[in-house]
């Protein structure tokens, strides 16, 4: 159903590393880079290539929490997430664990990106 979504940076580049840093093991990888004003727009995309989330530079300052779910493709992936997070300091909002309040096999971790935004891997386990 969905494109792409985008989300504003303060610091697009800290926010690509954090994404491409955290999210390794369910194969986010940048994918394309435009400048954008004095900095860059950068599309990062999943295993089949497609810029499906963009960072872009923040025109002002955040006042809302955005949330955004990245699918993976076993627990151990979202394990292996969490294992990062945790090496590089990230805030860990929710360790890894079922969440059958949502729906029996669903499996996710919940993390705060670096401009405070609820990030979170997920595999649904069908």
């Amino acid at each position: 159903m969905l494109d792409h979504i985008s989300v504003q940076a303060a610091d697009v580049e800290a926010s690509v590393a954090f994404y491409l840093r955290t999210f390794a093991a369910i194969r986010i990888c940048e994918a394309k880079r435009f400048p954008f004003g004095d900095s860059v727009m950068v599309g990062l995309s999943g295993p089949d290539g497609f810029p499906s989330f963009w960072l872009s530079p923040a025109a002002g300052a955040e006042t809302r929490e955005v949330h955004v779910a990245f699918r993976a493709a076993d627990r151990a992936a979202v394990d292996a997430v969490h294992e990062a997070a945790v090496r590089d300091g990230v805030e860990v909002l929710h360790a890894p664990r079922l969440w059958p309040e949502y729906h029996p096999t669903y499996y996710a971790v919940f993390l705060r990106d670096p401009d405070g935004h609820n990030v979170e891997a997920v595999h649904h386990g069908f």
